[in-house]
């Protein structure tokens, strides 16, 4: 009798504990929903730049937190498929902000493009990869040696195919790159009209699922794979107290992530049209991600990628990172916080 007794006893703890884990969680992501914030009167418009990828944004959007906190402000969103689209469309004045990998705004600023860092999310080496298909007699990265390896030109995979062609003692001149957007990638990928893809999630999580590639190399040891936020030169000057507040909301909705992972992975999923398990997959691999100022080590580590660009002729005149870097004092940071 004792025996059953303490039986049941564990039981309805273990219950409980979990009702309580769960409450724990749903009271975080309410608490994240309907968390007090004051107000802004910012532009008119603000047309907003995101991918796929871009998790803080999209949750952000789900939310509705940036309409809130900006009544007087027409929000717009608009999607893109990878990074050089999204800063051409920043620099022609169809966008105000955007996100973005380590390697387009490179190729923007050696093209002239006026835009402006204005913030960054901590390194996700393990997001992007170089796949072969299972099939593929391909085993390492030297025997990509006179192989067609498929990417986007200027985008985060880019600067990762270079670091690895690098690594594997080859030359850019070895390989054949085969410059495609990512949903065109895949379809040559698929049909084998390529030897190998160098990726970034979430299409790299999409085709992990659904074909089983072999990974040839993720960005560890090979690229940090950033990601930045950045922003209009007029739009920076003339309501920077606008993108404390976009830089603030975007940290919020990490955190909501972070706390609350079923959540985001419904939100992201209905938004995205992504299946939740490729969109669990991808998180899975992105570590905490608010959003900060660039630190001097980022802005060296931008820069390391710049040289890369031009040392091998890829982009056409060297750049300075550090010149389209938006950099206010603390002091300055302190004062654009919405009283």
């Amino acid at each position: 009798m004792t025996t059953h007794l303490n039986t049941q006893r564990r039981r309805l703890l273990q219950v409980l504990a979990t009702t309580a884990l769960g409450w724990t969680l749903a009271d975080k992501y309410a608490a994240a929903q309907q968390a007090p914030v004051s107000t802004v009167r910012g532009p008119e418009v603000l047309r907003i730049g995101y991918q796929k990828s871009a998790v803080n944004l999209v949750i952000a959007k789900q939310q509705g937190w940036l309409e809130k906190r900006l009544p007087a402000t027409r929000v717009t969103w608009l999607e893109f498929p990878g990074g050089p689209q999204l800063l051409e469309a920043l620099s022609v004045g169809s966008l105000e902000f955007g996100l973005t990998g380590d390697s387009p705004p490179v190729f923007a600023q050696a093209a002239g493009k006026d835009l402006l860092y204005v913030g960054a999310e901590p390194p996700k080496p393990d997001s992007s990869a170089i796949l072969v298909l299972g099939d593929s007699p391909i085993r390492n990265l030297a025997e990509l040696k006179g192989k067609r390896v498929a990417l986007q030109k200027g985008s985060s995979a880019h600067f990762l195919l270079v670091q690895a062609v690098e690594k594997a003692g080859l030359q850019w001149t070895d390989i054949q790159p085969v410059y495609l957007t990512p949903a065109d990638a895949r379809a040559a990928f698929e049909r084998k009209s390529v030897d190998a893809w160098a990726i970034w999630d979430p299409f790299y999580a999409a085709t992990e699922l659904a074909i089983k590639p072999r990974v040839l190399a993720t960005g560890r040891d090979l690229s940090s794979n950033n990601s930045f936020y950045l922003a209009s030169r007029p739009f920076v000057h003339n309501h920077a107290q606008t993108l404390r507040v976009l830089l603030d909301e975007i940290s919020r909705a990490d955190r909501l992530a972070q706390e609350a992972r079923k959540d985001a992975i419904k939100s992201i999923a209905d938004f995205s049209g992504l299946d939740a398990g490729v969109v669990s997959l991808f998180l899975q691999r992105r570590p905490p991600s608010p959003v900060g100022l660039l630190s001097p080590a980022t802005v060296a580590e931008q820069q390391r990628v710049a040289d890369a660009f031009f040392k091998l002729g890829l982009i056409p005149k060297p750049v300075k990172v550090a010149d389209i870097v938006w950099q206010p004092s603390a002091a300055q940071w302190a004062s654009l916080a919405p009283r």
